[in-house]
């Protein structure tokens, strides 16, 4: 058979003030490669990763095995797993390893729509933003129908900006344990300061207006509350550095990501010296943002059946 090569980005979900709508693709990955396809009809999928990851294995498997199967005798899949991307850190490690489990499972039965893949995602994800950034790239707005079918607007990201991300080294964040910290009500002044914002972001970031972002990123309706959750991300939402656009936290956190219009490793350094200051290990390092759709499986190499 053909050897096969799935690639899923991280992400970063709302960008400040798009709470469970924004997220951005960024350009670290979670591979997945076939290595062997097994005949037998019983439609498994047996994982193997460089580290341990059961997070992401138990993710894999569980998109995987969702649908139910198309054929009456399904192969099985032998899969190894490589991810740059961090567990519980709020950078899309869930999302990523949903969307490899249904693209591994349309090498068993057949392809599906990119609709069908999202709206699965969202549905096992319980949010879209972190699933249409992974599926689109780039920077992607959703919106929720009243059946559950995810729509996905796409927005130019300006080249220029980078994404300075900075992550606590002994602090993973579970999703469901950041949300829960957040009111089951927002006041009407918060809600509409962020519609405020988030038209403000797509806007600067559709003319690649620098100039307009300033206080973009600013939210009322998730930040404030999870700061008890998060070490630093209150002085770090308040960083001042010339070559900063606005910072925000990732996803749930713990991550936190500078934008930075210029001199990355410049806002590199004020990160890491912030999170130094504090006494909070870090690791800061500068990302680009996946552009490209996450496609389907790609031929990599041609190895006779049986083979490892």
């Amino acid at each position: 058979m053909t050897r096969q090569v799935i690639r899923v980005p991280a992400s970063i979900g709302n960008l400040g003030p798009g709470l469970d709508t924004l997220g951005l693709a960024v350009a670290l990955y979670l591979r997945v490669t076939v290595r062997r396809r097994i005949d037998d009809g019983l439609g498994r999928l047996l994982i193997r990763f460089e580290d341990d990851r059961p997070r992401a294995q138990d993710g894999i498997s569980r998109a995987f095995k969702l649908w139910p199967f198309r054929i009456k005798r399904p192969p099985s899949l032998e899969v190894d797993v490589v991810s740059e991307i961090p567990e519980r850190a709020g950078l899309g490690s869930s999302a990523a390893a949903t969307i490899a489990g249904l693209r591994l499972r349309e090498l068993c039965d057949g392809a599906r729509g990119t609709d069908d893949i999202l709206d699965t995602a969202c549905r096992l994800e319980h949010h879209p933003d972190n699933a249409a950034a992974a599926v689109y790239g780039g920077l992607t707005s959703c919106a929720v129908g009243e059946t559950g079918r995810v729509t996905v607007a796409r927005w130019r990201w300006p080249p220029a900006w980078h994404l300075v991300v900075a992550t606590p080294r002994n602090l993973q964040l579970e999703t469901a344990a950041s949300r829960r910290a957040l009111p089951a009500a927002i006041r009407l002044q918060d809600a509409v300061f962020n519609f405020q914002r988030l038209a403000q972001l797509l806007h600067a970031v559709q003319t690649r207006d620098a100039s307009r972002m300033a206080g973009a990123f600013a939210d009322r309706c998730h930040q404030p509350y999870r700061e008890p959750l998060v070490p630093v991300l209150r002085r770090a939402l308040a960083l001042a550095h010339p070559d900063v656009l606005g910072v925000c936290l990732s996803g749930a956190g713990p991550s936190v990501v500078a934008i930075a219009r210029r001199n990355p490793s410049g806002v590199e350094r004020a990160l890491a010296d912030l999170y130094r200051r504090e006494g909070v290990p870090c690791g800061v390092r500068t990302c680009k943002v996946h552009k490209g759709s996450t496609a389907r499986p790609t031929p990599h190499a041609v190895y006779r059946r049986g083979t490892a």
